[in-house]
């Protein structure tokens, strides 16, 4: 049942927590807004307690900062296991990947799942490479979906009074074109998603072109819930 009252005054997190049209603003995929926001969990060993906090970018870009910042306020202890989760509205760079690389290397008890709203330059070769590079290094990078939005906006957001259930409904099919085009930066794959700005309009287009070896490798059931294939039918 939604709360008619909005996150509770004695919400810990709640002057952490960032405004409506913030989220809507950084995490909507269809816009294409130049700064990145990055909400993230942080959980200690065995403990349930998880430590919310959100981040933007200064004359750093926010993966920079988090790292920091990380480095500056914990006592880091190699032995207690720490799980951190990103939602970033931008993927990261090729910089930062090799930034947090280096960060994971120097605490190989820190595991990382990143979340992306979108990907950024996504054509480019080396940002491309660099997301390769963290996932062979064990971290999760995931396009974000209907739960993770709405698992953001229940816990980052200071949604309004019975408003807990009503976080924007952002078009599923630009989420299945992100994580598309994600599969196709895993697998080695030439870009296959085209992004162009109708500057009159401010429209953002979404366009699809594959090759034969995006259809001979993306596995196809990823294929099919993109209506990309036709199911096969076997006669009796």
């Amino acid at each position: 049942m939604a709360s008619d009252k909005g996150p509770s005054a004695g919400d810990a997190t709640l002057r952490r927590r960032i405004e409506p049209w913030e989220f809507e603003g950084f995490f909507d995929p269809r816009e294409l807004r130049k700064e990145t926001c990055l909400l993230y969990e942080i959980q200690w060993g065995t403990s349930h307690k998880t430590w919310r906090n959100s981040g933007k970018n200064t004359t750093n870009h926010v993966e920079i900062n988090f790292i920091e910042k990380f480095a500056a306020e914990r006592q880091y202890c190699p032995s207690i296991r720490c799980s951190i989760t990103w939602f970033l509205s931008w993927s990261p760079c090729w910089e930062c990947s090799n930034a947090i690389r280096g960060f994971l290397s120097q605490h190989p008890s820190v595991t990382l799942v990143i979340y992306v709203a979108r990907l950024f330059w996504h054509t480019d070769p080396q940002n491309r490479q660099g997301l390769r590079d963290l996932i062979n290094s064990g971290v999760t990078i995931q396009i974000m979906t209907v739960p993770e939005y709405d698992h953001c906006w229940r816990n980052f957001v200071n949604y309004p009074p019975g408003k807990e259930d009503h976080w924007p409904r952002y078009p599923v099919l630009w989420m299945k074109l992100y994580a598309l085009e994600l599969h196709c930066i895993i697998l080695n794959l030439p870009p296959c998603l085209k992004i162009s700005r109708r500057n009159q309009h401010q429209l953002t287009l979404f366009r699809l072109t594959l090759q034969d070896c995006h259809y001979q490798t993306i596995p196809p059931p990823i294929l099919l819930d993109m209506g990309l294939i036709q199911p096969l039918v076997t006669w009796r």
